[in-house]
């Protein structure tokens, strides 16, 4: 049975942070040094009153609103996010309760940026037990309120936001073709948040050292993305019996903007329209992605029966890569 998506949507926060605004923010991040180093212009900062499933919830309501779906005939909603409101209740509930989806179960997934994806892969699972299911999936992060504004290097990437799909059964020879999901304990430590869960309870000294703030090793990342996501997405195609000169678009995560032309070249997809969001959104952490796809969706440029790659990547390490035949 052939499940794809029928409709996306995506919200971005209202204030925007250029890198010259940045500088009252990180007074060393000298605008033209984020620009060239990253690609990035500006990014979106959430409001003192939005949280990761405000966000959620106007991300939600206009992939239904595409979809021509209703609330209320919403049988799973999944949220990707690192970022959640708070440790309880899931932030899927509280989406949930917003949108008014009173008939589905709702969990929370986190595989930090490449959560889409997983979450992605779930939706398809439960279609395919259920054909007649409809699944929201929602990536909302605000990566804002985790950062560590005296780092640069980390500080002058990140944004807020959040996308979404509703994942259906779609008709024969459109929709997922293929998922390929992997996870890499050993690089745990690249990207980490040390305090606040049960090993390092929040307390006035974790909170003194900085241990709630978001940690990168950016070189570590780098060469992660480098040597283990090139060789991911060529096995799927593979698998499926596709070069990487038959796909018409690539929608990556959108990590940085030199690391995402370096991944592109790797892996042999110059001939794919890389769509990229980057430069005015920033690194808006598992909603990159769909927030993306929302766009390349919105603006026109996917068409029925193109060949379309997504791949997430982040902490974990973790790393998902989807084929779809798009149509909706």
């Amino acid at each position: 049975m052939a499940v794809g998506i029928l409709g996306t949507g995506s919200y971005l926060p209202a204030r925007v942070v250029t890198n010259v605004d940045l500088l009252s923010l990180v007074p060393d991040a000298d605008p033209e040094w984020v620009s060239r180093k990253t690609l990035i212009e500006a990014r979106r900062f959430a409001a003192p009153d939005e949280a990761a499933s405000d966000l959620g919830t106007r991300a939600a309501l206009a992939a239904l609103e595409q979809a021509g779906v209703a609330a209320a005939e919403i049988d799973y909603i999944i949220v990707s996010t690192s970022t959640g409101d708070s440790p309880q209740p899931p932030t899927s509930n509280l989406v949930q309760y917003s949108i008014g989806a009173t008939q589905a179960a709702c969990f929370d997934v986190n595989a930090v940026c490449a959560g889409f994806v997983f979450a992605l892969e779930l939706a398809n699972g439960l279609v395919q037990a259920n054909p007649d299911a409809l699944v929201l999936v929602i990536a909302s992060d605000i990566y804002s309120r985790i950062l560590d504004f005296g780092d640069r290097r980390t500080a002058v990437l990140f944004g807020d936001g959040a996308g979404a799909a509703v994942v259906g059964r779609v008709p024969e020879g459109y929709g997922i073709i293929d998922v390929d999901l992997s996870s890499r304990g050993d690089a745990n430590d690249l990207i980490h948040i040390k305090g606040g869960g049960s090993r390092l309870p929040a307390s006035a000294e974790t909170v003194a050292n900085g241990d709630h703030y978001f940690r990168m090793n950016g070189r570590g990342v780098r060469d992660f993305v480098s040597t283990a996501v090139p060789p991911a997405l060529d096995a799927l195609l593979r698998r499926n019996e596709f070069k990487a000169d038959d796909v018409d678009h690539f929608v990556p995560h959108q990590a940085n903007g030199i690391m995402l032309q370096e991944l592109v070249d790797a892996a042999g997809l110059q001939n794919a329209h890389t769509h990229l969001t980057l430069p005015w959104y920033g690194n808006v952490g598992s909603a990159s992605l769909p927030v993306t796809l929302d766009e390349a969706n919105r603006n026109g440029s996917l068409r029925a029966g193109e060949l379309v790659l997504l791949a997430g990547f982040g902490g974990g390490m973790s790393m998902g890569a989807c084929l779809v035949r798009w149509g909706r």
